[in-house]
């Protein structure tokens, strides 16, 4: 690119001189001090309006002042600012110079999101809950579930596993005396609500096994010490449990036996066991949008995509992150992947995958130097993915969208205290009228402190753009619906009027399915004749099954009859002895 140092063309406008250059510039340049080298481009492409712009940028022009954009003229026109005492060009001159092209441009420097202004604010310390004894395992889970009704905490406890669940309007300080659900003989290590039944979580633990839990519906007032059902499989610890997100009594654990098992929690049985997937321990599993695949992030830094149903793996990342340190890998709603993890120099990084072409991620990104854990949470209506490392006393959110770098920073609520783990409320349990978009419940080491994520709006209306339909309560699917090769995504409702928690299906029928011992003859019948009737959806597995449980129910029947014989025959030779 040529140094014009003639005169510009006639009509081209007062020219602004600079000697020690020998160059002529119809309209000189002020840069924004973040966007150098966009301006530099932008500048690069003016030089096609004429010869007395674009050879600035060719001739290495030294900006003598730098200065925000937004100091500017109006429309994202160029202003001057001479140090040599130079006047701008007059208004009407460079409204005629502009370009139309270059206008549009400039005003997608700053990327447009209604989610650039999200703020976080914690609050008031009258309603946090205080004085718990947050569980100090070393197991990388957020120890904390939550939903529109009760907030779950994994707490310390002697002799065994415990954990508080709390209605969510239950602040202050807690009493050490208050109701806990203590049946583990081992430490807590995973909490999950499910999304069906506001009332029934489950828990996996060190004893090796996983519990399902039925709250009452105003909360505890005596510790829950027996489950509905104990689902007993794995050999090791369970570190791990999720609920399927659209199929009602569908439960996914992992174990440090590498091995994943989903259960009918409706039948108490283990139908799916993944235990030749995984060489080393599993970190993390997490579901797709509609519950047809999982992904895991393991110790062998690899990260699998696997259809639990055909039990094979469908994509597969060896180094997904190259750092020791663990991973974490969850499903978007387009049906990417995200994950956090570790470069080889210990550096904190977050990538985004798709399935397709798992050899190179779309986008990677380092963040710092710290040594927690990050745990991601998405919410799939906003794609906005919050990070809260363990350790760290911030939280990080960033929005995932279709333009490079597909990764975009939005902004950091930070505070004073590490936070020990985290829970995150389901959309549904938002105040809608304060423009909330996302609420945490941050765990200190005595206490339990919500943190509420704002869009700034002065309207008081119902925000549509902010709030589109959510996953509601509802199940899609039955159990035996998705073991048979059905998907559906999760029904949707809206959260115009606000969500208002319905009544929640009664767990009766599962403790018919699986507890219920003593039925009466006509029951047995029943039972005896739904195998006959179903034979072409029941499989073998549940035919044996309820097989063996009759014979069960008629080994005890002859015990107890033998036994009332037996004590009729005591009690008569007493009454002999006696007179």
């Amino acid at each position: 690119m040529q140094t014009p140092t003639g005169p510009h063309p006639p009509n081209s406008g007062d020219p602004l001189h600079l000697p020690s250059l020998g160059l002529e510039v119809r309209r000189p340049v002020v840069y924004r001090l973040e966007e150098v080298a966009r301006c530099l481009h932008l500048l690069e492409l003016s030089s096609s309006e004429g010869p007395g712009c674009g050879p600035c940028v060719s001739a290495g022009l030294q900006v003598h002042r730098l200065q925000s954009a937004s100091q500017g003229t109006p429309g994202g026109a160029f202003a001057s600012d001479s140090p040599r005492g130079d006047q701008p060009v007059p208004r009407s001159n460079r409204k005629k110079a502009e370009n139309p092209t270059r206008k549009d441009t400039m005003r997608r420097v700053v990327r447009q999101s209604k989610f650039r202004h999200v703020f976080g604010q914690a609050v008031k310390n009258d309603q946090c809950y205080d004085d718990i004894r947050v569980s100090r395992v070393t197991w990388d889970s957020s120890f904390c579930a939550v939903n529109p009704r009760f907030v779950a905490i994994i707490i310390e406890a002697s002799g065994g596993g415990a954990f508080l669940v709390l209605p969510l309007h239950k602040t202050g300080r807690i009493d050490k005396s208050y109701p806990t659900v203590c049946g583990h003989t081992g430490p807590v290590l995973d909490i999950d609500w499910c999304p069906h039944n506001d009332q029934v979580i489950a828990s996996g633990s060190e004893d090796c096994t996983v519990m399902v839990w039925q709250i009452p519906e105003n909360g505890l007032t005596l510790s829950l010490t027996e489950p509905v059902v104990i689902l007993e499989g794995h050999s090791k610890r369970v570190g791990i449990v999720a609920w399927h997100p659209t199929a009602r009594n569908v439960l996914l654990s992992a174990g440090c036996d590498n091995a994943i098992i989903i259960w009918n929690v409706g039948t108490g049985e283990a139908l799916i066991n993944l235990d030749d997937m995984h060489s080393d321990m599993i970190y993390n599993v997490s579901w797709n949008r509609n519950g047809s695949l999982i992904c895991t992030a393991s110790k062998d830094k690899k990260v699998r995509v696997i259809d639990p149903r055909k039990q094979e793996i469908v994509a597969e990342k060896e180094k997904a992150h190259e750092g020791a340190r663990p991973m974490r890998a969850i499903f978007l709603a387009d049906g990417n992947v995200f994950t956090t993890g570790f470069s080889r120099m210990s550096e904190r990084q977050l990538a985004l995958w798709n399935l397709k072409n798992m050899q190179e991620p779309i986008a990677l990104h380092e963040m710092d130097t710290s040594n927690g854990v990050l745990l991601p949470f998405y919410d799939p209506d906003t794609s906005i993915i919050y990070l809260c490392g363990k350790g760290d006393s911030s939280i990080r959110y960033f929005e995932i969208t279709d333009e490079s770098p597909y990764v975009h920073y939005l902004n950091t609520f930070s505070s004073k205290e590490p936070q020990r783990g985290m829970g995150y409320m389901p959309k549904r349990g938002l105040d809608v009228n304060k423009c909330e978009i996302a609420r945490f419940f941050k765990l200190h080491e005595r206490k339990c402190e919500p943190i509420i994520m704002t869009v700034p709006r002065k309207s008081d209306l119902f925000q549509d753009d902010l709030y589109p339909d959510t996953a509601g309560p509802e199940a899609a699917l039955e159990a035996e619906e998705w073991f048979e090769g059905k998907n559906a995504d999760p029904i949707l409702i809206s959260l115009k009027h606000g969500y208002i928690p319905g009544k929640n299906r009664d767990l009766k029928v599962v403790k018919k399915n699986i507890l219920d011992s003593k039925p009466t003859a006509n029951k047995k019948c029943d039972l005896i004749s739904v195998p006959k009737k179903t034979t072409d959806t029941a499989s073998v597995q549940n035919e044996a099954k309820l097989d063996e449980i009759l014979k069960e129910i008629k080994s005890i029947k002859d015990t107890i009859c033998n036994q009332d014989e037996r004590i009729s025959k005591l009690e008569q030779q007493m009454a002999k002895i006696a007179a």
